[in-house]
């Protein structure tokens, strides 16, 4: 499992800034699905993967430990949630997530 962290190489960036770290981590398959389906809410497995569209087991587990590792997602003794890293995240994509549904109504007429 290649984690993205800042100084290593990763995708669009062979010197890790930050920022493409971030991108890299997040770009990654169901990394923003299973950060925005946590939310406020704690989950367990088998929850977050029915929310997930029903994501495989070994690509949430996977993202799941990715998560955890970057310290925005963590384990709990009833499912996982978010740490207060991943609650300011989430918070930071809440107004990207409000300017997509602008977007989609203006530009392709969303919903029809």
């Amino acid at each position: 499992m290649s984690i993205s962290q800042p100084g290593k190489k990763v995708r669009g960036s062979n010197t890790g800034i930050p920022i493409m770290a971030v991108f890299d981590l997040l770009g990654k398959r169901w990394s923003l699905g299973i950060i925005w389906q946590l939310g406020n809410n704690m989950l367990t497995f088998r929850e977050l993967q029915q929310r997930c569209d029903s994501v495989s087991p070994g690509v949430l587990n996977t993202r799941i430990k990715e998560l955890r590792t970057a310290d925005i997602v963590y384990k709990a003794e009833s499912g996982y949630a978010l740490t207060n890293r991943g609650k300011d995240l989430l918070c930071r994509l809440k107004p990207l997530g409000e300017w997509s549904l602008s977007w989609a109504k203006e530009v392709y007429d969303y919903p029809k």
